[in-house]
């Protein structure tokens, strides 16, 4: 009557994060489908990026690190970046022989006999030594609430949902954020738009020179400090600012990233702010962001009193047996594949009975 299947480690999530674990597992003589198990929510190999805008095109994707193990190589930057990374991904998942399995969804991870984990999930449940969480954020896009948000009788849709400029010809569009995909948004759809507006909680800061290693890692640093701290991550680009490259420039020169203060309300047929000013819009895109992806783990009762996960490295702090990768400070892509092996080197050290380094 009992179908729970019996693993060392369960890894939740094919992405970056996810394959890299994968990897180091692999690596270090865990065998997949006896030792550990991959699952993956996604229908097709690619993470997060298969689900991109067709307009992100390869070269324009920001720091995309290759996978341990397998450099991309001879990617043409003119196609679309869920292309490229889909298929690099797929090539990836066959060279090392991880065995994802797809379309997994993983509905509840609770405490099981014997100081395993059981992982429920649409393919049955899987009982566990120990679990390496990479679920990313793609499927938690955040909405902020405004009040008459309601009553706006346009279009409202997030970054998620964002089709290419083409559909937003010839109508007058909000872009609200501050990231990356708020200014990639407002630069693709300005030959199309009849009118764009940008508006953003705080200014803006970007970032001149290179982004080199030990810029990375001061940004990563900070947002560490912050789960070390159990309080909700924020994301390494909220700290590193926006890349000033010459498409930036000259988004600003043109008024194109001309950034407005956060309206105060939501109109029907616009935004108002509290100065009496007034913007008629079409569409209201949310370049918002996202939040990570762990409603599964709530049976677990890890978050701390400051909001999120406290972490110790990638190591859950309230259990030593979970390992979160791809939050907080192992969000980018370098990050993903340096906390993979991490974390690896930890569950290795776990399983093994050996002392929990602090």
């Amino acid at each position: 009557m009992n179908n729970t299947r019996e693993v060392d480690v369960v890894v939740i999530g094919a992405g970056q994060a996810g394959l890299a674990g994968a990897y180091h597992l692999r690596r270090t003589g865990f065998e997949p489908e006896r030792d550990f198990v991959v699952l993956d929510h996604a229908p097709a190999p690619g993470g997060a990026w298969q689900f991109r805008w067709p307009s992100l095109t390869y070269g324009k994707v920001h720091g995309m690190h290759a996978l341990p193990g397998m450099e991309l190589t001879d990617a043409d930057p003119a196609r679309p970046s869920a292309e490229v990374i889909a298929e690099y991904f797929a090539a990836y998942e066959r060279a090392f022989d991880l065995r994802v399995r797809r379309p997994v969804e993983v509905k509840a991870v609770r405490e099981g006999e014997g100081g395993r984990l059981l992982v429920e999930t649409s393919d049955g449940t899987w009982s566990t030594r120990a679990l390496i969480n990479a679920t990313g954020t793609w499927d938690r896009p955040f909405w902020p609430r405004y009040p008459g948000q309601e009553t706006f009788r346009g279009r409202q849709l997030h970054t998620v949902q964002y089709p290419g400029p083409e559909e937003f010809a010839g109508l007058r569009v909000v872009v609200v954020g501050g990231g990356a995909s708020g200014t990639q948004h407002l630069m693709e759809l300005a030959p199309y738009a009849a009118a764009t507006t940008w508006v953003t909680r705080r200014p803006p800061v970007f970032r001149e020179g290179p982004f080199t290693e030990d810029v990375g890692r001061a940004a990563v640093a900070l947002v560490e400090e912050r789960v070390r701290q159990g309080l909700p991550p924020r994301s390494v680009v909220s700290v590193t600012g926006l890349p000033l490259n010459d498409a930036i420039r000259q988004a600003i020169a043109d008024g194109v990233l001309d950034r407005q203060p956060m309206f105060d309300r939501i109109t029907p047929d616009g935004v108002d702010w509290d100065d009496g000013r007034h913007v008629d819009a079409d569409v209201i895109l949310w370049a918002t962001g996202f939040r990570a992806a762990i409603d599964h783990l709530a049976p677990l009762k890890l978050r701390g009193p400051g909001g999120g996960i406290r972490l110790d490295g990638t190591r859950v702090v309230a259990d030593p047996r979970i390992h979160l990768v791809g939050y907080g400070p192992s969000a980018s892509t370098i990050g993903a594949n340096r906390a993979g092996r991490a974390a690896v080197r930890d569950i290795r050290r776990l399983l093994a009975g050996e002392p929990v380094a602090v």
